[in-house]
């Protein structure tokens, strides 16, 4: 009888993580954790005490920090699969999961369509030719180097990447080695995941070749197993159920979803919303459950293409995706940071990136120029961002894949900071007072076209104080707002004083608060 080997990548939720491993353990299986060591220690604690008295969970036996892109979540995996390796003799299958997975089938079923179907389950495609990449990078991944993270060094990342396309710094990709791509939730028998990680061990090129490919986590495994492993012992599948939008966004499952789940070709399915909480129940229940007779009608992947398609037509069954979509979502937290100085507010950002794993946009309703993902069009007016910017900020979760988002904001957008904050999500709001000196305002009174080259010092004497009496009542009038979860930075205060504050925002210690706030040059003009 199959025993497996859970492979669990997460980095939030301790909760939800600690009654995952609880369940799927109950049923004689196992579960290897790799917590990411950018999160809060104290999750990461609560989840050791909680799971201590079981045999079944063990832990990577090196945490490391883990960046969406990079080869540090290929690594994370594989500190993960060596621990289970080891502290698992008696594991069949390896099967890698995430926080936001469950099992659509139940112990009893899952361990059978295992045992009868003695292949790898992995999704692994041709790299060059098939169209599994739609847009973006294709060949780049591979024949340029890349050191940085695209979504928090994105300057680094693209300054890198253009001055090795423009002088032609490239590489080769490992002669004896055929890339291949496909979805990183994959299923592999005891003795793959051993050929694997012997070679590792013995490629050393290989590895070094993975190590700076961008998205390793799509190619790494995928390209490795079809390399030691028969192509007949391979199906070119993913065991776990998953649907993307026309956007490019994981489809994220609810309490209805329980019958369209249970009737697909799956194991487990990607993404449960942490707000079904209905859903996660009964799906724990049936996990357990013995003699369950399953329909398998696999209708899931047409059924949701042909209603999105109607909807593009006008014969819809079913809200749009901007209606259905109103709502962050209770179990997200929006933190914006508010500075009328939008450089000290984004070098507040910068530094926050490198405390946190917390993905960070500057300012995305106010400078058209932006960086922001491809969303399929949404993103790319300040007023498409405005009108839609609920479904905007959702993309972006999505898009990153978090439930913290960091954004900024001036001032004077109140209605906005409104509107977000009666959300059912989580709003927290960081405002950042600073001192206007009378260079400062000068300089602002000419990039809002209140004042040119040849003004004259009189007309400015008169502007000024307008123009500081502006921005105090634009404070005055969030601080009236009286929103919850509300702290301040001040630059006439002391960093101990900023860094409770960052602490208070960002839900960190007052350690790394002060890593933020010490650095001298924040507040300088």
């Amino acid at each position: 009888m199959a025993k497996i080997a859970y492979i669990l990548l997460c980095h939030k939720d301790p909760d939800a993580v600690i009654k995952q491993a609880q369940r799927l353990t109950a049923a004689g299986d196992y579960m290897s954790i790799h917590f990411d060591a950018r999160a809060n220690p104290e999750h990461f604690a609560r989840i050791k005490d909680a799971l201590k008295d079981n045999e079944n969970v063990t832990y990577a036996h090196r945490r490391i920090k883990c960046g969406w892109g990079e080869w540090s979540l290929v690594q994370a995996t594989l500190y993960a699969v060596e621990s289970a390796v080891d502290a698992f003799p008696r594991a069949t299958h390896f099967y890698m999961l995430s926080g936001d997975c469950m099992a659509v089938k139940s112990a009893e079923y899952t361990h059978q369509f295992l045992d009868d179907n003695d292949v790898d389950f992995v999704e692994s495609f041709d790299y060059f030719d098939s169209d599994w990449i739609k847009t973006g990078f294709k060949e780049e991944r591979l024949i340029y180097r890349h050191w940085f993270n695209e979504r928090t060094q994105k300057r680094l990342f693209y300054w890198s990447f253009n001055f090795q396309r423009k002088f032609g710094i490239t590489r080769d990709v490992p002669a004896d080695i055929q890339v291949q791509i496909g979805s990183q939730w994959w299923c592999l028998r005891r003795r793959t995941v051993e050929w694997v990680l012997d070679f590792t061990r013995k490629r050393k090129d290989v590895m070094r070749f993975f190590r700076t490919t961008w998205i390793p986590d799509e190619t790494f495994f995928q390209t490795i197993v079809r390399h030691v492993v028969p192509e007949s012992e391979i199906r070119s599948r993913t065991l776990t159920f998953l649907l993307f939008t026309d956007y490019g966004m994981p489809v994220t499952f609810y309490d209805d979803h329980y019958d369209l789940l249970l009737s697909q070709d799956f194991l487990f399915a990607r993404k449960i919303s942490a707000e079904a909480k209905d859903l996660k129940r009964r799906l724990g229940l049936l996990y357990a459950a013995e003699g369950v007779p399953f329909q398998i009608s696999n209708e899931g992947a047409g059924l949701f293409k042909f209603l999105t398609g109607r909807g593009r037509i006008g014969r819809r069954f079913a809200t749009r995706f901007w209606e259905t979509e109103s709502t962050l979502g209770r179990e997200r937290e929006l933190m914006i940071v508010i500075c009328k100085k939008w450089h000290v507010a984004k070098r507040v950002l910068e530094r926050i990136r490198q405390v946190t794993n917390v993905p960070a946009i500057e300012y995305l309703f106010n400078e058209e120029d932006t960086p922001l993902p491809d969303l399929g069009g949404i993103q790319k007016t300040l007023g498409k961002r405005t009108r839609h910017r609920r479904a905007l900020m959702r993309m972006l979760f999505d898009y990153y894949e978090t439930d913290q988002l960091i954004v900024c904001m001036d001032p004077g957008n109140i209605e906005l900071l409104k509107d977000f904050a009666e959300d059912r999500s989580v709003t927290r709001m960081l405002e950042i007072d600073c001192n206007f000196s009378e260079d400062y305002l000068i300089g602002h009174a000419m990039r809002v076209g209140l004042a040119g080259d040849q003004t004259s010092t009189e007309t400015l004497d008169r502007l000024l104080p307008t123009i500081r009496n502006d921005m105090v009542f634009e404070s005055d009038r969030i601080r009236d707002a009286g929103f919850e979860n509300f702290a301040r930075m001040r630059e006439s205060v002391d960093v101990d004083d900023n860094a409770k504050a960052l602490s208070r925002f960002l839900s960190i210690s007052v350690e790394q608060g002060r890593e933020i706030a010490q650095a001298e040059y924040l507040f300088s003009d």
